[in-house]
């Protein structure tokens, strides 16, 4: 439709998107696929309800600026550091691999020329963080270990696209001296680190301070848009990409005392734009095309899959991470992300590639993004069934562990605990404390050599393979506590150690009625949520502060417990 006005089109994006939204969740598949469809078919290219792609660019970039504003605040730097050989070796490896590989395959197997096989391998070395945030948001991942080697690869690949931004015209003849470019870039970068690291000591808190003194959420949802937006300016005027400005400034106010508040006050303008962010993907497909050229896009993204796949799975292999974990990661960031479309526009901009190389890209990128959700739920569904059988678990299990406080097999010990992040090192500790023979399991090798340092009983493996459960002699064990946020691995440990020991007792953690339905299903009925133990302890408090006698709050407490209970694990799954 023509000369319709950008509230029309927002409009018509928005109730599209909800649509899209609710049949993808009907169908039990993730919204971000209902998203990206109903974008193509709203879009131009198809019934043409929305032309103004300026408006829905503009629109999509802020979603991408406070998805990484928002992750940011979310993710810490402790967290970041846990990760750090896989995300920083790790990624470095990954772009250089991926790079060759891709460049191999654009000269030799589609016959491009150099300069376009080159661009080809920049592109496909770069995965969304939009996708992969929304995803992992989505299915409560964020937090699990596949989930935080994504963030941090992505991290690194975002960080990476300045260099590559000075490649791509270098190659069309347009940066007369690479080498001062490539030391103004890096001078630029880190004078904008230094920025906002002074920012965030110093001007950010008392900025901060200052407005929320006047008690005006209005004034204080504005304060955190115009740090966002200034990143956004920032970046620009020093020439960086935008996600790396508002991800870092995101970091800085995270170790401010305003960041909760920041993060629930901006939270739900970010969902909106990014949903536009998706649509707007989806807008710039052309059916069409696609059908005109399906053999070379099949190609080409049969190629991105196998080459993304087989290189990020064997880079988190090599770091010691189970074949699980490497499979996950691997599935959910083969997808080209969405700086390949901008090195695309600058390749066209500076003569190296066609409109149709561009478009094969375009194709090749949304396609991709279509089939990370899918990709990620199949090997989900597929990996403990494939593992099920003896032979492979034998297999899986060869190297997989390693003991590293003698010989746990020798000593009864009372409990296991499977998972040693934040709250498997509270239960570990508290075990200790209480003189509790215990051994921690954990697939994260930099956390077990945190219990290495704290002196705790330790194996490093997968904690859903018998072979890594037996090293603990489970068949002797009285009490298993699983801790980990990751709930495939929650369920396919469960049912790993119920086999060995069925009179096991076992303490699950877990975050969606899903889960605990699967999980009572199977007979498991001490199920933890963190969210939920924290509910009742603000009850309790808030009933405390009421003046409420003691006597009373212990009387109302078993009554709220049990209400609390069937909002937490018996409503449906959202």
């Amino acid at each position: 439709m023509e000369n319709l006005s950008p509230f029309v089109g927002i409009a018509i994006l928005l109730a599209a998107a909800l649509v899209g939204g609710m049949i993808a969740h009907r169908l039990r598949q993730p919204v971000i696929l209902g998203y990206l469809v109903v974008g193509m078919a709203v879009g131009p290219h198809s019934l043409g309800l929305v032309t103004d792609l300026e408006l829905v660019e503009a629109a999509a970039t802020i979603g991408v600026a406070l998805l990484m504003f928002t992750l940011g605040l979310e993710i810490s730097v402790s967290q970041l550091r846990q990760v750090g050989r896989v995300g920083i070796w790790g990624g470095i490896a990954q772009i250089l691999l991926t790079f060759g590989a891709g460049l191999v395959a654009g000269y030799f197997l589609f016959d491009w020329a150099l300069p376009q096989s080159i661009l080809f391998g920049l592109i496909i070395s770069l995965s969304s963080t939009a996708v992969c945030l929304k995803l992992l948001m989505e299915r409560g991942e964020l937090s699990s270990v596949h989930g935080r080697i994504m963030l941090a690869i992505l991290i690194l690949q975002d960080i990476s696209v300045v260099v590559m931004a000075l490649i791509v015209p270098l190659m069309g003849g347009e940066v007369d001296n690479l080498f001062l470019s490539l030391v103004t870039s890096t001078g630029k970068a880190l004078l904008f680190i230094a920025i906002a690291i002074v920012s965030g000591l110093w001007i950010l808190p008392w900025l901060m301070g200052r407005i929320g003194r006047v008690r005006t959420r209005e004034l204080f949802l504005l304060i955190v848009l115009v740090l966002c937006f200034g990143a956004v300016l920032g970046t620009q005027v020093f020439g960086l990409p935008i996600v790396f400005g508002t991800f870092l400034i995101g970091l800085v106010l995270r170790e401010t005392r305003f960041a909760h508040q920041a993060l629930g006050e901006i939270t739900p303008l970010r969902d909106i734009f990014a949903t536009l962010f998706f649509v707007s993907l989806g807008m710039l497909l052309d059916p069409s095309f696609v059908l005109d050229n399906w053999v070379l896009i099949a190609l080409t993204v049969i190629a991105i899959i196998l080459i993304k796949l087989l290189i990020i799975s064997g880079i988190v292999l090599s770091f010691g991470y189970s074949s699980r974990i490497a499979l996950l990661a691997g599935a959910g960031l083969f997808q080209i992300g969405e700086f390949g479309f901008i090195l695309a526009q600058t390749g066209i901009d500076a003569g190296l590639v066609t409109e149709q190389f561009y478009s094969v890209i375009l194709a090749s990128a949304i396609i991709t993004m279509l089939l990370t959700p899918l990709s990620i739920n199949l090997v989900s569904w597929l990996y403990p069934r494939v593992t099920s059988t003896p032979a492979i678990r034998r297999r899986l299990g060869k190297g997989l562990v390693v003991t590293e406080s003698g010989e746990p097999a020798k000593e009864t010990r009372r409990v296991v605990v499977a998972g040693y992040g934040r709250i498997g090192q509270n239960v570990s500790q508290g075990l200790l404390d209480a003189g509790v023979p215990h051994i921690v399991i954990d697939i994260d090798p930099e956390r077990i050599a945190e219990a290495r340092d704290c002196c705790t009983p330790r194996i490093y493996g997968d904690a859903s393979n018998p072979n890594v459960l037996n090293q603990t002699d489970l068949g002797r064990v009285k009490t298993l506590v699983i801790t980990f946020p990751d709930p495939m691995a929650v369920i396919a440990t469960v049912k790993a150690a119920m086999e060995i020991n069925p009179d096991l007792k076992i303490i699950a953690r877990v975050h969606r009625a899903g889960e605990a339905k699967t999980l009572k299903k199977i007979g498991i009925t001490e199920l933890i949520s963190p969210e939920y133990e924290a509910s009742l302890e603000f009850i309790r408090r808030t009933l405390t502060a009421t003046g409420m006698k003691k006597t009373d709050i212990k009387q109302a407490l078993p009554v709220i417990e049990q209400d609390q209970k069937v909002v937490e694990f018996s409503t449906e799954e959202e």
